[in-house]
């Protein structure tokens, strides 16, 4: 199962994930969010994971384009998530930059599944708790009902996301057994503090679920 840690902002936490052999870890542009990285920090952790296995991913809510391609041109990004409501076109601009898509759906029922029809240029979609009105548009420790996602049918690998943690990823691994799993809260000590200890842990449990 490829695994996304989202909203690491410091090496150490870098190295945690690279030797927990962690897939992907996102970067939060996006300054609302209490794991919100400035650019200066971001580039940081790209250049350090140059030489790592593990991939950065650029993690924007709604952002002005020309603002996104300076960020991807300049952070050298291979992967950019997209939490807010960039429609097709949008995703087909990004795309001429050789970069891989990650398009977040908010769910909260059946009919949420729907909107996976409006994008057919992204490469993987990312499917999330929908927040209520006030709350961040992902971090937020809450799960949407797994059961929609159950018996999904689409060609794009998607990942899970929306309260995961080491609690549930046995269950996660039995149920839905998703393309990737998608985490912040779920290995934080505090809101937007990522815990070594909680990382080895979650890697540890799904290891052994």
């Amino acid at each position: 199962m490829i695994i996304k840690i989202c909203g690491i902002q410091n090496e150490n936490t870098l190295l945690c994930c690279e030797r927990n052999k962690v897939n992907f870890f996102g970067m939060i542009f996006y300054q609302k969010s209490p794991r919100n990285i400035s650019f200066e920090n971001a580039r940081m952790l790209q250049n350090i994971s140059k030489d790592l296995n593990i991939n950065g991913v650029g993690v924007f809510v709604n952002k002005n384009i020309d603002e996104l391609k300076e960020i991807i041109n300049n952070l050298k990004l291979k992967f950019v998530q997209l939490h807010g409501s960039e429609d097709e076109q949008y995703i087909k601009t990004l795309k001429k930059m050789n970069v891989k898509i990650i398009k977040s759906i908010s769910i909260n029922n059946n009919y949420d599944l729907n909107k996976i029809d409006k994008y057919e240029s992204v490469d993987y979609f990312l499917f999330d708790y929908k927040p209520l009105r006030g709350e961040l548009p992902g971090g937020n420790a809450k799960s949407f009902d797994w059961n929609i996602i159950k018996n999904l049918k689409t060609k794009k690998k998607w990942f899970l996301s929306g309260g995961v943690n080491s609690n549930n990823i046995k269950q996660i691994v039995d149920d839905i057994n998703p393309f990737g799993v998608d985490l912040s809260s779920g290995v934080e000590k505090e809101l937007g503090i990522k815990d070594n200890h909680i990382i080895n842990n979650f890697i540890g449990r799904l290891n052994n679920a």
